[in-house]
């Protein structure tokens, strides 16, 4: 069975393939956001956000499904090569499933192409605005653009939501000052 998924993985994927919605995942990432935010401790609250991480990750279907887990441990093994074909797949396949394009986004970004991430970042948060990981992605892709302004008002937006972010540390104050 997972050798005639993987072919058909590799396969190009017909025209007329459409890829289901992506699950409704809203009220649980809100309710653990929530959790985030009432958590005492960094250690706490980072346990709690895996599991918004576990949200974002369910595929629409087994075929997304199989291209967003082979694109994403080909990036944890940084064989960015095969891990953009994955991602770009699965992006042309399920044009509204927020994930594909933030995980495509993290690759560009660690290739420090941040001219690439950008666009995948905006296209992640245009389908879910509140896609934590995407606003931060793309406060700290704008670092990398040297657009220090903007890249402020996106942390704040990010850590209204998750003010446990490792990237806390960025925030400087109005003035241009590290908080």
């Amino acid at each position: 069975m997972r050798h005639a998924l993987f072919a058909l993985i590799l396969a190009p994927l017909p025209a007329f393939a459409d890829c289901p919605p992506a699950p409704d995942v809203s009220e649980a990432q809100t309710a653990i956001l929530d959790q985030v935010r009432a958590a005492t401790t960094e250690m706490e609250a980072r346990a709690l956000f895996n599991g918004v991480w576990e949200l974002w990750t369910q595929a629409p279907d087994e075929p997304a499904q199989e291209l967003l887990d082979r694109g994403m441990e080909a990036r944890n093994s940084y064989d960015f090569i095969a891990a953009l074909d994955a991602l770009d797949r699965l992006t042309e396949y399920c044009p509204e499933y927020a994930e594909g394009f933030n995980q495509r986004a993290f690759v560009n970004f660690l290739r420090e192409d941040f001219e690439a991430a950008l666009p995948d970042l905006e296209a992640a948060l245009a389908l879910r605005p509140d896609h934590v990981a995407a606003l931060s992605g793309k406060a700290l892709t704008l670092i990398g653009l040297g657009r220090e302004d903007e890249a402020q008002i996106v942390l704040r937006q990010a850590l209204k939501l998750n003010p446990w972010l490792p990237e806390r540390h960025l925030l400087k104050e109005a003035g241009g000052k590290d908080l």
